[in-house]
């Protein structure tokens, strides 16, 4: 029952805009987090740690999906 339901409001158009709107912004994020990095250890001379986790931690999980989605499909 509650499966018709959902089917009336979501279908594939509504997941595919839904995964790669969540890409989008992950990579958007992940690319603020590097260049916010990049200003504070280039202009202001600080190592901004909690900005180059978030970008390593965002390539690690990229890469790593990548390789995964490769040698699995």
């Amino acid at each position: 029952m509650i499966t018709n339901i959902l089917a009336k409001f979501m279908d594939e158009r509504t997941l595919n805009h839904r995964l790669q709107s969540t890409s989008t912004a992950g990579i958007a994020t992940a690319v603020g987090a590097i260049l916010g990095f990049e200003y504070r250890f280039l202009v202001q001379h600080i190592w901004s740690w909690d900005l180059f986790s978030v970008a390593i931690g965002f390539l690690v999980i990229k890469m790593s999906m990548m390789a995964w989605y490769r040698f699995r499909g």
